[in-house]
């Protein structure tokens, strides 16, 4: 037997099912698909990520928003939520959607094996198209790795990477992130 037809939703009806929803739930074309959920060393390393940009950025125009502020990308209607986002200057919101915003200048993603290879896939090829995004931080859950893909003037991407010890540079936002503090872990070490 063939497989039965899928019933696409609008961006409307995702916004009402999700705001009854005790899960977060992606809104990928056209279809309503249910997040993966967490593991006690993602939520550490989202929020040392965020605590250090978050520091950085103090006094500054931009802003560090947690994975409960919703992304949009207006370009090919992707609708998720990022570990992490920073905005700087004016917020856009989506004009669908007030709580819902579409001008991140950078997204972080805290990875882990079963998002992996959507992460760096499929979803990076949807992030590649926000106009205002420069720069997409993925954070290994594995390893002491962070990997910066960088858009360049001319549109392309360009790739850096720090492993073990060393700073990744956010220069889009004037940040760095020093992996000894990303994955330093007092429980670990008084275990």
């Amino acid at each position: 037997m063939g497989e039965a037809a899928r019933k696409l939703v609008t961006f409307a009806e995702y916004i009402a099912f999700e705001e009854k929803a005790e899960t977060k739930h992606e809104y990928r074309n056209g279809e309503i698909v249910a997040m993966a959920g967490g593991t006690l060393e993602h939520g550490r390393l989202t929020m040392r990520v965020g605590l250090l940009l978050g520091i950085q950025l103090e006094g500054r125009p931009c802003e560090t928003f947690s994975s409960d502020v919703r992304v949009r990308v207006l370009a090919t209607g992707l609708a998720t939520y990022p570990d992490l986002s920073v905005v700087c200057g004016k917020l856009e919101r989506d004009p669908e959607h007030e709580n819902t915003m579409t001008n991140p200048v950078v997204l972080v993603e805290v990875l882990s094996p079963s998002t992996e290879s959507y992460d760096r896939g499929r979803k990076f090829h949807h992030y590649k198209q926000i106009p205002s995004l420069r720069e997409y931080v993925l954070v290994s859950s594995e390893d002491r790795l962070i990997e910066v893909f960088r858009r360049n003037e001319d549109g392309s991407w360009s790739y850096h990477d720090t492993a073990e010890t060393g700073l990744a540079e956010l220069t889009s936002i004037g940040c760095k992130l020093d992996l000894d503090e990303v994955y330093h872990n007092p429980l670990k070490e008084s275990a």
